[in-house]
């Protein structure tokens, strides 16, 4: 299947990642005039009722996506990914106290690092030693006294995923900011879980933050208010002033998950993942660069050329036909494609029936 839009290229990008049209339509839209105001979205007061309307049903939407009752409290907050690794161990950890971390990945590694500025953090398990090829395997029995335990569901430059959640009898943080709404997955077994919004939920500039009531309470030391979770629960996200048209973006995009549905996303990301690593295997040129099929990620698949010499060939092929995005990380080399839940599957089709006519040439 082809690419017909000539005027859209086919977005395969890590983050800030691919949306959908109608979304970009919608957006463009509120920013000449959000809902016949007369103000576009950039304009209207953070505090004023069109935007209160917005956060009520956006942390509304976040709920029922996620299956949470009135348990949870759902924060738009700001400092991307890095500022949550630090606030909760600001929060959550004091400074003769322990809480584990499994390093999966960069951005793993990095939530660790941060964590020991605050407290005692505990290395369970890591793959850093064969660069994260494979997942690390999940300690059989947790150290005592922890009070939490931080993962990452989702590796995006090494194309890695938790498929499972993980049994654990203590409370467990989640970054799920590349694998959030992409598939099934029991949110209650999680105290907190976070997501930078770039990926599967919006524009970049805001992060969902998720957690339980009863843990937010758990705070550790005296901080100012901008570092607490309970100080922005309080302000219903609006301690200071937010990013009004991220958390639009994200309103939008959840409407547009609620619209499809989980089930149904969870089915084309599987044909859409399946789809391009069985090319991959297929393929001469291509071969993947996770071995294990049961720790593969569904939204970064990685992979390398048998011959090094292809790489910019094929992404200069791709480049011809409209296909961008695809290049890999600097640590891991190759391709990665992402195929966030806005990559639809004739998208994939087209990137496959590309590499299928690289191979012929």
């Amino acid at each position: 299947m082809k690419n017909t839009d000539l005027t859209r290229k086919l977005n395969f990008n890590a983050g800030p990642a691919a949306l959908p049209i109608e979304v970009l339509q919608q957006a463009a839209a509120a920013v000449l005039d959000y809902n016949n105001s007369g103000l576009s979205i950039l304009e209207i007061p953070h505090r004023g009722a069109a935007f209160v309307a917005i956060m009520d049903e956006s942390r509304q939407l976040v709920k029922e996506l996620c299956n949470l009752n009135d348990d949870y409290e759902v924060l738009w907050l700001q400092g991307g990914g890095r500022m949550q690794f630090c606030m909760i161990p600001m929060n959550f950890l004091g400074e003769t106290e322990s809480a584990g971390y499994v390093d999966s990945g960069y951005w793993a590694e990095s939530a660790y690092k941060a964590a020991k500025y605050y407290g005692n953090a505990q290395l369970l398990a890591s793959t850093k030693d064969i660069n994260y090829t494979h997942l690390p395997k999940w300690p059989s029995q947790l150290p005592a006294g922890l009070q939490y335990v931080h993962c990452t569901t989702n590796n995006t430059i090494y194309g890695t995923q938790l498929h499972t959640t993980p049994a654990c009898d203590v409370p467990l943080i989640a970054d799920m900011s590349s694998d959030i709404f992409s598939c099934h997955r029991n949110y209650t077994k999680y105290a907190m879980f976070y997501a930078t919004v770039q990926k599967n939920l919006g524009a970049a500039g805001v992060t969902l933050v998720v957690l339980r009531k009863d843990f937010m309470q758990r705070v550790k030391r005296t901080m100012p208010d901008m570092l607490t979770y309970k100080a922005h629960a309080a302000q219903q996200s609006m301690l200071n002033t937010p990013p009004v048209f991220a958390i639009y973006v994200s309103l939008l995009m959840l409407r547009w998950t609620k619209a499809r549905g989980i089930n149904a996303i969870d089915i084309e990301n599987r044909k859409k993942a399946q789809l391009l690593y069985s090319e991959i295997e297929r393929n001469s040129v291509f071969k993947p660069v996770v071995d294990s099929i049961t720790d593969r990620s569904m939204m970064n698949v990685c992979f390398i050329a048998n011959d090094s010499r292809n790489e910019k060939a094929f992404t200069d092929f791709c480049a011809t036909r409209n296909i961008t995005g695809i290049k890999g990380h600097r640590s891991v080399g190759g391709f990665r494609v992402s195929l966030y839940n806005a990559v639809n599957l004739a998208a994939v089709e087209t990137l496959v029936q590309a590499m299928q006519d690289f191979e012929k040439e």
